[in-house]
């Protein structure tokens, strides 16, 4: 059947469906070209084509534009080229210039390789490189002593060498080897002492956030059993590890620990997850004294320490720079915080007689001291500020009210503020911290330390930094700390930079860089990053 055909002047789906295509897309051109127009980055230039079939207009063409002859201005180029000098190429002008450049750049390079005789002065204005310390002490160099029985015989002074002689025979624990008394799971930041004196009882914090306990009163249980093959007299001896007790009271790093003398029960903890922690330990139980009041707030604390006549009111320090005093018994919402440092405080403590009196040490590279009593513009006054030549990782205070610091620099240095023979420093007499009124200032010469000792305190990566640790309560009266030493030993100073002694023994295979004076009895202590418990006793 023939197809019926379309009645004339209708047009077909297929064109009307084209001409629709035709105009979306001419709209769609024209929008865009108005769109860069506006935005400067399309002009439309004249067109002699057709659309739609249309011809435009032409334009009448207008007379040509005479173009004016521009005087050629010489200006001389950064870079001269022989054609822009006038010099025809491969001429003898050309070879020669070139011949020229080529050896005057040869006998600079020549100059810059040359060697160069005399001395070199780096440091006109004096200042040190930084690494000196480090080249000139060397690495560390493990069991090679820097302080041994030839220094002790060669002492004059017959108090002194009776205090070298007694810190020197403290002698390690000889119930477990050290490699076997592993206090905690991994490296140890900090560690402190029980203040019962009935018994040696260690406490450690290592990076994770556990927390290791051991008693070092207790004996091991040697369980003997007889040989089934072999000789029947031949007997086998198996030594169990020590009885250790692990708790994981924080999910980060343990960064200090405290014991108050009224509860002596209660260990506060510090911890990188921005909590203060009080383990009870006769329950058991670990309750947060303190943490923002936003769960999301990160503030990494460094240090708590308490005064020994409030047994209420925290003190700390943050990774972020700041200072907090908190009262136990109020919301965390209530804790006052200060802005004392641009940069982290690695370390800080109270002056252990007059709490109100602060040492601050930080990545800034100062020892700070602060007075709590008197708060200016949300700070409390600034007593006096040393800086060092690198990082101060922490600040110790004694109850004599000296502080003594260690440093990236390689320095334990000890500020006596006014204690012992150096009273006087420049125009100011430094008279003793207990008698400065509220908002006391020191002259920058008063905050010089009395007492430098070259120490390594290259840690690296993998150790615990060194940090300074006071007998608290020392029954001789005689001040004295000790600091761990990157040979494998633990050093013990004087409150006047003389070395008592260099604590060793066998089965010591890390750095003991966590070393910490029982608050009253000569037992010392010390970490490593394997967490590894040394004990002198």
């Amino acid at each position: 059947m023939a197809r019926g055909r379309q009645p004339p002047g209708e047009q077909s789906d297929f064109e009307k469906q084209r001409l629709a295509n035709i105009a979306e897309r001419d709209a769609l051109l024209k929008k865009l070209t108005q769109e860069a127009q506006q935005a400067g980055l399309y002009s439309q230039a004249p067109s002699t084509g057709t659309q739609h079939g249309q011809k435009r207009a032409s334009k009448p063409k207008g007379p040509p534009a005479k173009r004016v002859k521009k005087e050629a201005v010489d200006v001389a180029p950064r870079r001269t080229s022989s054609r822009l000098a006038g010099i025809q190429a491969d001429s003898d002008v050309a070879r020669q210039k070139a011949e020229v450049e080529y050896e005057q750049q040869k006998e600079v390079e020549r100059q810059k390789r040359q060697r160069v005789t005399g001395d070199l002065n780096f440091a006109a204005d004096g200042t040190s490189l930084i690494g000196t310390d480090v080249i000139l002490k060397g690495v560390a160099k493990p069991y090679e002593r820097t302080f041994d029985e030839q220094d002790i015989r060669e002492t004059s002074d017959k108090e002194l060498k009776a205090l070298r002689e007694r810190m020197s025979s403290l002698g390690l624990w000889d119930k477990w080897e050290p490699n076997r008394i592993k206090i905690t799971p991994e490296r140890i930041y900090t560690m402190a002492f029980h203040p019962t004196t009935s018994k040696p009882i260690v406490f450690a914090g290592d990076k994770m956030g556990s927390l290791g306990i051991v008693d070092a009163s207790q004996n091991p249980d040697t369980n003997v059993k007889e040989e089934e093959a072999g000789d029947e007299d031949e007997e086998e001896t198996d030594q169990p590890d020590p009885q250790i007790t692990h708790i994981k009271p924080h999910t980060r790093t343990i960064t200090a620990m405290h014991s108050h003398p009224s509860t002596p029960q209660t260990l506060y903890t510090s911890s990188y997850d921005s909590s203060i922690r009080a383990t009870d330990l006769s329950k058991s139980v670990a309750v947060e004294v303190y943490g923002p009041s936003d769960r999301e707030d990160d503030e990494p604390i460094s240090g708590v320490d308490m005064s020994a006549t409030d047994p209420h009111t925290l003190y700390f320090t943050t990774l972020n720079g700041a200072f907090g005093r908190h009262d136990t018994r109020q919301p965390p919402s209530a804790c006052e915080l200060f802005q004392l440092s641009e940069k982290k405080i690695g370390g800080f403590s109270l002056h252990p007689l007059l709490p109100h009196y602060v040492a601050t040490a930080s990545l800034d590279r100062y020892m700070r001291l602060w007075d709590l009593r008197k708060v200016t513009k949300k700070l409390p006054t600034l007593v006096g500020e040393h800086e060092s030549r690198l990082s101060v990782s922490h600040a110790a205070f004694n109850t004599a009210g000296q502080v003594a610091t260690t440093s990236y620099d390689d320095t334990i240095k000890i500020h006596s503020f006014g204690v012992g023979k150096q009273a006087k420093k420049g125009t100011q007499t430094v008279e003793s911290m207990s008698s400065w009124p509220a908002g006391f200032q020191l002259e920058p010469t008063a905050m010089k330390p009395e007492v430098v000792v070259r120490h390594n305190n290259q840690t690296g990566r993998w150790t615990t930094i060194l940090k300074p640790r006071w007998q608290t309560y020392p029954e001789d009266n005689i001040q004295k700390f000790v600091v761990g030493n990157m040979n494998r030993f633990v050093d013990v100073y004087a409150a006047n930079g003389d070395q008592l002694a260099q604590l060793s023994g066998e089965g010591i295979t890390a750095v003991p860089a966590v070393a910490v004076f029982h608050p009253s009895k000569d037992w010392i202590a010390g970490g490593t990053a394997s967490g590894k418990l040394c004990l002198w006793m």
